[in-house]
């Protein structure tokens, strides 16, 4: 299991493609931490500005790391999503943490928020006086519906925002089955919408560059086209509704095409014939056959190969309209050996199949070493640290998992003193309690 550190041998790592870039991030929960972590393991220097009570997660727990008297422990849940950040305790409601959080953004690149609508803007963080401190600076405000419409001043979660979207609609089984709209196994609504926040911050900083570059060379467009400022920056919109929206992918266009709601298929494919699970004699397999060369291999494998010539089930568009005849006779052949059995004959013959993991074998599997997909981190308050490694491996600029989640308010001396605050100003700010 590798290490993750700062250096390798004493050797510093080579930069991230985001090294010297610097995210201030005042949001909390999942879908903006998510967001600025994917900035953080580019290398970017993440500031994370956490409420007196700090980010919310620190208490979803159990399970718990750290010491069990309350106040010093911190849940597994902000661990997910909070390495290579810097922890800043600061009470924005006081003029005295308005200042620093004033210098930060001055000083940054990104600030990524998700206050409600007009939240920031009350503190003192209008999209006027964020222009006014930073020109450059590319501001992401996440929201649950979006800045506009009848339903912008209400709180996102993603629970809530799983069942408005449709999303839930389609997860689950079918009615005849007994089944009932089901919600995702993990807060996959604020999970897009980090991803997709962080592509835009990432076209956002790319068109700065750009910008820059066009105005040295007095080639670009002229400035503040296109809502950006003059140096660069911009205001991001974007929703948990819209990007789970976004995430619906095929199944919104065959209502599009159509003009009906999808129904739940359970683990079936509403456009795929057969791609889901099976039982077989010991426990059940996930098959995918998404192609039409792999058909008549797969009905080899199952010493069927009449089936492929069926005209019934003999291409995909067939096999999706007789889904409910094809189905059976698939469910009865199969269930006659051991899943070990099948998965080895299905991948011989390159069908795609899998077992259907629990979490701790699916990381504990070859394929997920072999990625390098669980790392561990050494904190000085709670220990060895395992968490889900980096998926992206960029051969140039790596990204790199540095630091491990930080302690409420652990780099505010830090932080201050790049920000010229002073020793005795630091312990005024941190008496005040403003930090």
């Amino acid at each position: 299991m590798p290490l993750a550190q700062g250096s390798i041998d004493g050797v510093p790592p080579v930069p991230g493609p985001l090294a010297g870039i610097r995210v201030v991030d005042c949001s909390t929960v999942l879908a903006g931490p998510y967001c600025t972590m994917l900035l953080g393991d580019l290398g970017a220097d993440v500031v994370k500005v956490e409420p007196p009570d700090g980010d919310a997660t620190r208490g979803w727990g159990p399970p718990w790391v750290g010491p069990e008297r309350e106040g010093e422990r911190t849940a597994a849940y902000f661990l997910a999503v909070n390495r290579n950040k810097r922890s800043l305790r600061l009470d924005l409601k006081v003029p005295a943490g308005r200042e620093v959080l004033n210098r930060l953004l001055v000083r940054a690149d990104v600030v990524v928020e998700n206050h409600r609508v007009g939240g920031f803007a009350r503190l003192g963080f209008d999209d006027a006086t964020l222009e006014r401190l930073n020109p450059a600076l590319v501001h992401l405000a996440i929201s649950g519906f979006g800045p506009n419409g009848p339903a912008a001043s209400r709180p996102g979660y993603d629970f809530a925002i799983q069942a408005a979207s449709g999303l839930m609609s389609i997860t689950g089984a079918p009615d005849a089955d007994g089944g009932r709209p089901t919600k995702v196994g993990v807060a996959i609504s604020d999970v897009v919408t980090g991803m997709l926040g962080a592509v835009a911050v990432l076209g956002a900083l790319l068109g700065r560059e750009r910008g820059r570059a066009a105005s040295v060379n007095d080639t670009g467009p002229a400035a503040g086209a296109g809502g950006a400022t003059p140096a660069g920056g911009q205001r991001i919109d974007i929703s948990l509704l819209g990007a789970t929206l976004a995430g619906l992918v095929n199944q919104a266009q065959n209502a599009f095409v159509t003009g009906r709601a999808p129904e739940r298929l359970g683990n079936a494919h509403p456009n795929i014939v057969p791609y889901e699970t099976f039982e077989t004699a010991d426990r059940p397999i996930a098959v995918a056959v998404g192609s039409e060369r792999q058909w008549p291999r797969f009905c080899e494998v199952l010493a069927r190969p009449e089936l492929a010539a069926d005209p019934r089930f003999a291409t995909n568009g067939s096999r999706v309209v007789n889904r409910a005849t094809l189905r059976p006779i698939l469910a009865a052949r199969l269930r006659d050996l051991g899943a070990a059995e099948w998965l080895a004959a299905l991948d011989a013959a390159s069908i795609p199949c899998a077992p259907i993991n629990d979490v701790v074998a699916a990381f504990a599997s070859p394929e997920a070493v072999a990625l390098d997909m669980v790392v561990e981190q050494e904190h000085p308050a709670w220990g060895v640290i395992r968490q889900v490694g980096l998926p992206f491996k960029l051969a140039a600029t790596p990204a790199t998992i540095r630091t491990p989640p930080p302690a409420l308010g652990e780099h505010a001396a830090q932080i201050l003193g790049e920000l010229g605050y002073t020793n005795g100003e630091i312990a005024l700010l941190l008496e005040a309690g403003v930090i």
